[in-house]
């Protein structure tokens, strides 16, 4: 039973540890282990003492020498790209992408989120710039004024394009069209070509540091993973600690998909045909902001280069939402880490979101879920309960046996007697050692799975529960459910059958104060999981001592006992016979 005990706490500590390791916090990094500087097409930037808006980010002025514009805009000026997920913004400067909004997304502010950092250093290149292998005309491709075909696009109800061409007297002539359609929000198809003269030339679609800067800052100081570099390949996901984008800042092959994420959101160029292409990673480092020495994790900026000319490439910044994903692309919902029990992760996600389009409150939804789960494994940790029971009821005699062998070494023969005589007791009394432990490991795939889910489910990020509570995905600001989750496992572990020493069980009920400690800073959603799971197993508990009623009291009389009275009970039957 000691083991099954042990077994049980190196299980739990699994749970956590594992969740760690998957998702570990942020390490602030220093400007001088970040790597710093532009893509290998544009020359290397100076990085500036403070973060600068967007607005400075863009080159100021095009190269003197330059040949005069034949077909170009008459301005910098904005365009608006808009349907019922996103409201964009490109600019007619090279032609890029300004602004991402997510209106079904919130910042801090209660604003649409920005997936285009704002605070990123300055002199980095917007997304769907273009450049090529010559550095003057990368240049003049980034600050051109590309003429628009037209002031801006709704894309509401029917698909749409936007369409940037741009044309100098030296011959350079560019041109790009995006395709958008309302059915997927998110997803940008890029068609591009760039020409000097009679030659074609292979352009590479720059995207500049991605995802921020809402989400970047709120990312500080928590658990939420930071922007990473990412790609399919092979038939498994990559992803890469900022850390270590050296080692992977150029790769090339065929990819499913390949971009940046972080925590909820995902952008990647997306690459069903598994076509080859040529990418390229690079940390951009983000100076501490005024009043601290800290600064945050770097941002991280990508390139990716086709074979050819774009054509009708499909680009996605969006949420890691399960359906929105596979909407697009199957493979593409594996840019969702749900660990090692995705097979299980999956079906509890989509009962989760089942149950919240009646409910209405994903704070609730996970407690109807919690309750059903532990519905359907109730016939588990009942026999489990069972077993316990019968171990304990037998425990005395089995430390009876235990001490008789307990001067003996491992290794005497002898010491085999012990288990003989263990297993005769087992079998006298129809117990099964591992009926106990299995019915509980049956139940651990769940615990994993839930785990994972609640962990990373974009569903719960800016959730609101009740009250205090106002994001699930955000630790309990006042820590009154940690507390509750620590007091429902004490007495749950209180309540539960022993067969430990009393030093074991006072270790165990350590255990309880251990993990709340564990949970202070996790996600409200998952500390509310764990706590209705606790409440469960507690009525359950109260339930199966009431079924089974109370154990019964055994005594085993020392050897020396039995034995005397053994020795007279043997006299006795000998007097018996000689009488007769």
């Amino acid at each position: 039973m000691e083991k099954r005990v042990l077994l049980a706490v190196v299980l739990s500590f699994i749970v956590l540890y594992g969740y760690q390791a998957m998702f570990p916090p942020p390490k602030p990094a220093t400007a001088a282990s970040q790597g710093q500087g532009a893509s290998s097409a544009q020359p290397a930037p100076d990085v500036p003492a403070q973060p600068q808006p967007v607005e400075a980010a863009a080159p100021a002025a095009p190269p003197s020498g330059s040949a005069s514009p034949v077909v170009a805009d008459e301005a910098d000026r904005e365009i608006v790209v808009e349907n019922q997920s996103v409201r964009a913004i490109f600019t007619t400067r090279g032609g890029a992408l300004k602004s991402w909004r997510l209106k079904k997304y919130q910042d801090a502010s209660r604003q649409p989120l920005e997936l285009i950092p704002h605070d990123a250093p300055g002199g980095h290149p917007r997304p769907f710039t273009l450049s090529v292998d010559d550095a003057a005309v990368s240049a003049t491709l980034a600050q051109a004024l590309f003429r628009p075909s037209a002031a801006s696009v709704n894309v509401e109800s029917a698909p749409a394009t936007l369409t940037f061409e741009y044309a100098d007297a030296s011959g350079l002539t560019a041109r790009k069209e995006f395709s958008f359609n309302p059915q997927s929000p998110y997803v940008v198809h890029l068609s591009a070509s760039v020409n000097q003269g009679s030659n074609a030339l292979v352009p590479t679609v720059q995207w500049g540091p991605a995802l921020g800067d809402a989400l970047h800052v709120n990312s500080r100081g928590s658990s939420d993973v930071p922007p990473r570099p990412i790609f399919y390949q092979d038939g498994s996901v990559t992803r890469v600690t900022p850390s270590n984008i050296g080692t992977v800042d150029s790769k090339e092959g065929p990819f499913g998909f390949a971009g940046v994420d972080d925590h909820y959101f995902l952008s990647a160029a997306v690459l069903p045909r598994q076509v080859p292409v040529r990418l390229h990673y690079e940390s951009v480092a983000v100076p501490a902001p005024q009043g601290t020495t800290t600064a945050p994790a770097p941002y991280v900026q990508w390139s990716v280069r086709f074979n050819g000319a774009p054509a009708g490439e499909a680009f996605f910044m969006g949420p890691k939402d399960f359906d929105v994903l596979a909407a697009i692309d199957r493979e593409l919902v594996k840019a969702i880490d749900f660990g090692m029990f995705a097979w299980l992760v999956v079906p509890l996600l989509r009962a989760l979101k089942w149950l919240n389009v009646y409910v209405g409150n994903y704070g609730w939804s996970i407690v109807l879920l919690t309750v059903l789960i532990n519905v359907a494994m109730f016939p588990l940790r009942h026999k489990s309960v069972v077993s316990m029971r019968r171990m304990q009821e037998i425990q005395p005699e089995m430390k009876s046996i235990q001490d008789r062998y307990a001067k003996l070494k491992m290794t005497d023969p002898a010491r085999s007697k012990m288990n003989e005589e263990m297993m005769a007791l087992y079998k006298s009394r129809g117990v099964n050692p591992a009926s106990g432990c299995v019915p509980m490991l049956l139940t651990m795939p769940v615990l994993f799975a839930f785990y994972a889910m609640l962990s990373v489910a974009i569903e719960l990020r800016g959730a609101p529960f009740i009250g205090w509570i106002t994001d699930l995905s955000r630790h309990d600001p006042l820590y009154i459910t940690p507390v509750l989750m620590g007091l429902t496992q004490f007495i749950q572990t209180k309540m539960t059958p022993s067969t430990a020493d009393p030093t074991q069980q006072k270790v165990m009920m350590l255990m309880p104060l251990m993990f709340m400690f564990m949970f202070i800073k996790a996600p409200s959603g998952l500390v509310l999981y764990w706590t209705v799971s606790n409440a469960w197993a507690i009525g359950q508990q109260y339930l199966t001592n009431k079924m089974i009623g109370p154990a019964p009291q055994r005594s085993v009389r020392p050897p020396a006992e039995r034995k005397v009275k053994n020795a007279g009970a043997g006299r006795s039957e000998q007097a018996s016979k000689e009488r007769k």
